[in-house]
């Protein structure tokens, strides 16, 4: 203003008016706020034009934004200057701004002041966890370099209330101060104190106006807003607005599941108790009970009446149910679901339309109509896929179950998603069928299917305690691979992938074994089928392993037993009962050799053995849509195993071999055994087992069910049983079923089954036998099992990156010598939780603390108690 007044007084002492004429200082809002007839106005020529109260901001460049130049024609006042202090107010910048003029002849001289707003230097949140404190900045758009204003403290501080208030804290209370920051120009700091108090509980749920349903029913309507009580643990009382708002629409959805479809809520209040208690109450209007009259079908021609009505599943006299209804015609919470909807579109009439319309309410019976608008049937134009990057297409088309040409399924897409995901190439919750181009008059539409790649290579590290010490695994599963690229350099990234293969190889071992593998498999036999082809090579050491005077186990590799087995195998999906189902062939040779080697469950230490097996294999499996946490379906494989019965076709007199051995075996628990009988012993044992005759049967079945959100229930029901074809020769000492711990001791060495059962230890299920000739006592698994269990699943995430998930569960199960002993009820119990985390890289990592209820069969009478079982590995 001082520079304004020199400036003045300098131009007016060349003036006829001298000292008599003083300025004429006109702002901006008056000018605005008082309109000026354009009658009254003057033009000028623009003498000059000065900006003042900058202080971040370059003078010219605001003299350059008004668009006003020095010599210009302009009126005062004028809606030239009205338009420029608008254009200056929407940059947000200032919090001040208005013109000073005088006049000098026919020129005009203006003065621009400005107050700019503060900038935003710092900002500090108390009363909120460190890690969120960045998601409220994003919210609230509160960041470094921000212009501060009145409205964005304002607005701030209400959306933190809301946000708060809506999560149950309905006491929460925000303040938001600024200070000036003598660090910089124009800039000030904000605290943002955030003092949320406790959730708000609901202490009393009150229902005013029902006399229809009690108020034990509506109470159980609401889902997510329960009133205190002592016992409740899984639904917490605490009041959530969101929450509140859907439990009100559910209410009406419970009258209206029970004929009341005029009921509504009248009024819903809540009452203060204190400060962290409220009282809800709610007031109902119920109306009359209704009942389902006459249902007629309108439109239908592809279907008729009674097709549809079976479908509906509504009946004439049947109690009004305006839910069960909506399900019928269409219901959105299962894209599977057996609706009208569905029936129409799994059969190529995408662009149906079915609703279902009141024609009369006479008294308390309501007539529908199903109007139907069945449309044109439709034909799928182009199917395609997007995002295979490593994946080769007729990898993804060959799983597809939608081809160009053929009609429009819904249940065609879905089971398409499930194939997908269950290939374990691709994140199974991004896969998003896209429909594209639909065209109800030419009857055709496009599918695309957008997928995202995961990690389908493996570095397999697995552990566990077993077989004499810590078993540990290092392996390469290749899970992609594509065989015929093995010899193009240029495929190798780093090794060739694409054509969904399996390649593993595989080290596991221990102080007391070694266990060396291959395996390779093709799921589509020539490409052209889904007929999986298999083959796997084997070595399997095991060393003598005693325990010192010390307690130390001793290992003597001079003293091993080994097993070399090749096995090969063809699996095809077949279409009945239904394409789920998959049958299984394979065959398999294992040679085993003995050299100064006794155990309890073979009486020979040197010689050796030959087994020739065909495995026959019946699974269905429909789990999914992610094969690391299925949330539906079912899994279960019945697998039967034979030798030839090679003592029905010999003159060998097993029984006079076998009462021998008995007899040895009886004179080992007296006395020692001399060298000469030692050796008759073992040679008895070895023309006894020279080819192993048996059969072995197992049955393994896996319920999945959705309960609630993403909370899934796992249950699990196995069964196992070696049997022979000559009681002269018995059970073989191979293929037992150990049951008991993580079951991660299955190192095969013995073709053994090593089942999970969690709190115990590993393989402490199983037996102990007399080696008469070591005249020691060795552990020997069963030849039956039975288990039994219940697991509560729910994921922390499912991202590709790692899938996590926390379960509990309830085992039961036990092993036994004999059909004579078996007791499906004599089972040992446990109960835990656990957690899995799923990385591609490496496979399933989990934990599980497990309590066994029962004593095992190494140590009777002593409760297993509380055991820790740690899982790495590829388990599903």
């Amino acid at each position: 203003m001082e520079k304004l007044a020199n400036n003045l007084t300098n131009r007016l002492k060349n003036t006829s008016l001298g000292l008599f004429l003083i300025p004429v200082l006109l702002f901006a809002q008056v000018a605005i706020a008082q309109p000026t007839s354009l009658e009254s106005s003057k033009e000028y020529i623009l003498g000059g034009i000065e900006v003042t109260g900058l202080q971040s901001y370059n003078e010219q460049t605001v003299k350059t934004y008004t668009g006003l130049r020095v010599g210009q024609p302009i009126r005062v006042p004028g809606e030239e200057l009205s338009g420029i202090i608008k254009k200056l107010w929407n940059l947000d910048l200032f919090s001040d701004i208005a013109f000073y003029h005088y006049i000098e002849g026919d020129k005009v001289f203006l003065q621009l002041q400005i107050t700019e707003r503060p900038t935003l230097s710092d900002i500090t949140v108390y009363g909120v966890k460190q890690k969120k404190v960045q998601g409220i900045l994003d919210d609230t758009d509160l960041k470094k370099g921000k212009k501060l204003t009145k409205s964005l403290i304002a607005n701030s501080k209400g959306y933190l209330e809301n946000k708060y208030r809506k999560q149950g804290y309905l006491n929460t209370q925000v303040s938001i101060a600024t200070a000036p920051d003598t660090v910089g120009t124009n800039s000030e700091k904000m605290v943002i104190n955030v003092k949320k108090g406790e959730k708000v509980k609901i202490d009393e749920i009150e229902f005013v106006g029902n006399e229809k349903l009690s108020d034990k029913r509506l109470k159980k309507s609401l889902k997510k807003t329960k009133q205190k009580k002592f016992y409740r643990f899984w639904k917490k009382s605490k009041y959530i607005e969101d929450d509140y708002q859907e439990d009100l629409d559910n209410l009406i959805d419970t009258y209206a599941e029970r004929g009341y479809r005029d009921a509504r809520v009248v009024s819903d209040t809540f009452v203060q108790v204190n400060e962290n208690n409220i009282k809800l109450k709610i007031e109902v209007e119920e109306g009359d009970k209704y009942y389902f009259g006459d249902i007629n079908f309108v439109g239908n021609t592809v279907y008729t009446d009674r097709e549809l009505a079976q479908v509906l599943g509504v009946k004439k006299g049947d109690t009004y149910n305006g839910v069960l209804l909506k399900k019928r015609i269409a219901d959105n919470s299962k894209p599977d679901a057996i609706d009208l909807t569905n029936l129409y579109q799994n059969n190529g009439y995408l662009f149906s339309q079915i609703n279902p319309v009141e024609i009369s309410a006479v008294n308390d019976t309501i007539d529908f109509e199903i109007r139907i608008i069945e449309g044109k049937e439709t034909f799928l134009d182009h199917v395609t896929v997007n995002g295979n990057d490593k994946t080769n297409d007729h990898v993804v088309f060959r799983e597809l179950r939608t081809r160009p040409g053929q009609k429009y399924s819904k249940e065609n897409i879905v089971r398409s998603v499930r194939e997908l995901g269950q290939l374990g190439f691709f994140d199974a919750e991004q896969i998003v069928p896209d429909i594209q181009n639909p065209n109800p008059d030419a009857g055709t539409v496009d599918i695309n299917y957008n997928l995202v790649e995961a990690g389908s290579s493996q570095i397999e590290l697995q552990g566990g305690f077993g077989g004499g010490g810590f078993i540990g695994t290092l392996g390469l599963s290749f899970n992609n691979f594509s065989i015929q690229n093995l010899f193009n350099k240029e495929a190798y990234k780093p090794v060739p992938m694409g054509d969904g293969q399996t390649f593993a190889l595989r080290l596991q071992g221990s102080r007391t074994f070694r266990v060396y593998s291959l395996d390779f498999s093709e799921p589509w036999l020539n490409g052209k089928k889904p007929v999986r082809f298999n083959l796997s090579f084997s070595r399997t050491q095991q060393f003598l392993a005693n325990f010192s005077n010390t307690g130390r186990i001793e290992v003597n590799k001079d003293r091993s037993f080994s097993i070399t087995g090749v096995s090969t195998g063809l699996a095809k999906r077949v279409q009945w009962p239904d394409d789920f189902f998959t049958v299984s062939h394979s065959l398999g040779y294992q040679y085993y050799d003995f050299n100064e080697y006794n155990l309890g469950l073979f009486n020979f230490g040197n010689g050796s053995a030959n087994s020739i097996t065909y495995t026959f294999g019946l699974s269905r499996s429909s789990q999914g849509p992610n094969r690391i946490f299925p949330m539906s379906g079912s899994n279960f494989e019945l697998t039967a195993k034979f030798t030839p019965p090679y003592s029905l076709f010999s003159n060998k007199d097993y029984g006079a071999i076998t009462d021998r051995v008995e007899e040895l075996t009886d004179t080992a628990r007296e006395r020692t055994l001399t060298t000469q009988e030692v050796n008759e012993l073992e040679n008895l044992e070895e023309e006894r087992f020279k080819w192993l005759e048996f059969y072995k049967v197992k049955f393994k079945g896996d319920w999945y069910t959705n309960l609630v959100g993403k909370l899934v229930l796992r249950t699990n029901a196995e069964f196992g049983f070696l049997g022979n074809y000559n009681n002269n020769i018995g059970d073989v000492p191979f293929e037992r079923f150990f049951v008991g711990g993580d079951g991660l001791g299955n190192f095969t060495l013995d073709g053994r089954d090593v089942i999970q059962l969690r709190g115990y230890d590993n393989s402490s299920l199983a037996f102990t036998s007399f080696n008469p000739s070591t005249r020691s006592t060795d552990r020997e698994g069963g030849t039956i099992y039975n288990k039994f269990s219940l697991e509560l699943r729910y994921p922390l995430t499912l991202k590709p990156s790692a899938s996590i998930y926390v379960q509990s569960f309830l085992e039961a199960g036990n092993a036994f010598n004999n059909f004579q002993e078996f007791n499906p009820f004599q089972l040992k119990r446990s109960a835990g939780v656990g957690l899995r985390i799923f990385m591609p890289a490496f496979g399933l990592l989990g934990i599980d603390f497990g309590y066994g209820f029962d004593d095992d069969n190494i140590n009777p009478g002593v409760k297993s108690g509380w055991q820790t079982h740690f899982i790495i590995g590829q388990q599903f």
